[in-house]
């Protein structure tokens, strides 16, 4: 489908990629991997048609379509959403018009004439291409994406330009998926979602026709998503098998293997260089040294990748709080005619470690700011503890900046004497290496301030933290770091964020917000709520958590008693079901099991033939095995449908012949 073949990128004298060659194959899901830096939003620039590459190819068939999101800078102003987004289907309208135009200069036609037989059959061509586009169904998918992405019906006519800049990428996604293009290019779609709209973005990319390419610093979606990886080091590609999870443990394997290798390369050149050391002034070994020198020239010495050191952060020591640490009592928000909340009523103990989740608008933040006394309830009442200490983060203060002082400086000038680790190492921790630390904040990016206020915030000793989306603008290292620090860390914690990899060994509770509703607690993490919530939404009997009820359960009504002779008469049907329906459907799925294991034996084989040295050095052979490696990847993925759909039917069928 698409086919990069030798690509340079350079910014002056930094190379970024050279002879950079990969392909996309239809309907894949890859994620492009790499420290922050690497060049994975440069490569998806090139590819989505933003950035002029230097030197190579990308090429890719003249129809298809590649849509391109990124991750900020969407400005759309003096059009309404719906407008904006019906823009998608412009091919669609188009017909439409076309044929529009023709009926109109039918009319003007003798019904026996030949252009007015020609018209007919123009129209007739553009009614059947215009089938293929289901117009009935285009306003109604337009409010589906809209409202799954979390707009409102009265946005619908409200100017672009009203929204802010997360709203602004969910009306960018929005197009994009219903313009539905063959390659879908998303860089960090799940920054500016909350956690109903990334459910709905997870479920509309399982089920999307065409190839998609994702970066993504969650992890949970990646490896529900992607099947293949795509790793950038040093200029360098790297291509794995299955998901972000299996793309990192193959990564250490093929790092411990050529340590290894390099240590046993090692050993053999310091003994070919002592020989030529001890021997070098002896002429009559003088032949031999020569061959030895000639030898050590031509051995391709073995590269290791300088691996960032694997660092930890750990919380300054806490001082000890009292039990309660925060409590709002009939607590209500209102700003003007908008009420936040009515009577909101909330006790947090010390230890506590609770994810805070909703959609944008209904209260996150504001419950943050009043849970920390930074802001006081319209009515009700607030009460810290008289040892609580708390430390909250938030995107807004990385405006509070100065941008006068060094990205070290802003720290320091926070971070109490004796802490175990310096303000250089902790930066490090979260991406600022080398001279970067040396940097002014009024040169940094909206990402990297954010980063800055956040290490910040987390240097200081609190017995109560409390954090807001600080993942956003964290590798996975870096959120690897932090998310063991959470765990280990003693005191009690409020963290917003949808990134449910992340939460989950964290907290022990979930709290939801939703607009117009009272917030609910869950007595688990992010995934427990989430199944929660799916039980809700099938219509399953659920009781909230935080609400407890006394009712009791009303009798279940049983279906008509048989006797023994209808019995015996129902469980004869059943057998005889089961023969001719359950048993020949076993028997394919044993054969397709059987197939997959021949499938992913045989794939296993590929990929060791695509790394060795005989075919990546040769072009053509590479061709050939990428494309036979393709075509088995289509035949595995058909199998495995096929797979799923003969054990969706079995369990189906048995529940359904079950006594």
């Amino acid at each position: 489908m698409l086919a990069v073949k030798n690509l340079r990128v350079e910014f002056g004298p930094r190379v970024i990629f050279k002879d950079l060659t990969f392909s996309i194959g239809d309907k894949e899901r890859i994620a492009f991997a790499g420290h922050n830096g690497a060049g994975k939003s440069t490569l998806m620039k090139c590819l989505g048609g933003v950035l002029q590459q230097n030197g190579g190819e990308i090429n890719k068939p003249k129809h298809h379509r590649i849509g391109y999101l990124p991750q900020e800078g969407i400005h759309i102003k003096d059009i309404t959403l719906y407008d904006e987004v019906e823009s998608a289907f412009a091919e669609t309208k188009a017909i439409q018009d076309e044929i529009d135009r023709f009926s109109a200069e039918l009319e003007n036609l003798d019904p026996r004439s030949s252009p007015f037989s020609d018209l007919l059959n123009k129209i007739g061509e553009l009614e059947l291409r215009l089938d293929g586009h289901d117009p009935a169904r285009m306003r109604p998918k337009i409010q589906a994406v809209l409202s799954g992405l979390g707009f409102k019906p009265k946005d619908l006519e409200r100017d672009c330009g009203e929204f802010s800049g997360g709203w602004q990428m969910r009306i960018a996604m929005a197009k994009l998926f219903l313009a539905e293009p063959e390659i879908l290019l998303l860089d960090e779609p799940t920054n500016h979602l909350d956690i109903n709209a990334q459910r709905f973005m997870e479920n509309y990319l399982h089920s999307y026709k065409g190839a998609i390419v994702l970066i993504s610093h969650d992890r949970s979606m990646m490896d529900g998503l992607t099947t293949r990886t795509i790793a950038f080091h040093h200029g360098r590609a790297e291509e794995f098998t299955g998901n972000y999870s299996s793309y990192e443990t193959q990564l250490k394997e093929r790092q411990d293997n050529l340590r290894k290798q390099k240590v046993n390369q090692d050993r053999e050149i310091a003994k070919t260089e002592q020989f030529i050391n001890r021997f070098r002034a002896q002429a009559n070994k003088a032949s031999q040294v020569q061959s030895r020198i000639k030898q050590l020239a031509k051995v391709e010495r073995i590269q290791i990748d300088s691996q960032d050191a694997v660092m930890s952060f750990r919380f300054p020591n806490p001082p000890a709080s009292t039990h309660l640490v925060a409590k709002l009592e009939k607590a209500a928000q209102q700003y003007g005619d908008l009420i936040v909340f009515k009577e909101l009523d909330l006790e947090v103990t010390r230890g506590e470690k609770i994810a805070i989740v909703g959609p944008n608008g209904a209260g996150k933040s504001t419950f943050c700011r009043m849970v920390t006394g930074e802001e006081a309830p319209s009515t009700g009442d607030h009460e810290l503890g008289p040892k609580s200490l708390p430390s909250f983060f938030n995107q807004n203060h990385a405006d509070e900046l100065d941008p006068d002082l060094t990205v070290i400086e802003t720290v320091e000038q926070i971070q109490t004497r004796g802490s175990k680790m310096t303000a250089r190492d902790v930066l490090g921790c979260f991406l600022f290496k080398g001279d970067d630390v040396f940097k002014k904040v009024g040169v940094l990016s909206g990402g990297e301030r954010s980063r800055v206020a956040l290490v910040r915030m987390l240097v200081l000793p609190a017995n109560f933290l409390i954090l807001d989306e600080p993942t956003n603008h964290l590798d996975m290292q870096s959120q690897d770091i932090l998310q063991k620090a959470l765990i280990d860390y003693p005191g009690t914690l409020l963290i917003v964020s949808h990134n449910r990899n992340f939460l989950d060994p964290i907290v022990q509770k979930t709290m939801e917000f939703r607009p117009n509703e009272d917030p609910r607690m869950f007595a688990g993490n992010l995934t427990y709520y989430l199944d929660k919530v799916e039980e809700e939404e099938r219509g399953t009997s659920f009781q909230a958590p935080s609400k407890s009820s006394s009712s009791p359960k009303a009798p279940q009504k049983k279906g008509p008693q048989l006797n023994a002779k209808e019995r015996r008469k129902r469980d004869a049907a059943n057998r005889e079901k089961r023969n001719k329906s359950l048993k020949p459907m076993q028997s394919e799925f044993e054969k397709v099991e059987t197939t997959i294991a021949e499938l992913e034996a045989a794939q296993a084989v590929l990929t060791d033939h695509l790394e060795s040295p005989e075919v990546s050095s040769d072009s053509e052979k590479l061709r050939e095995t990428t494309n036979a490696y393709e075509k088995l990847s289509k035949k595995l993925e058909t199998t495995f449908s096929r797979w799923e759909d003969l054990s969706a039917q079995i369990e189906k069928l048995e529940t359904e012949l079950a006594p």
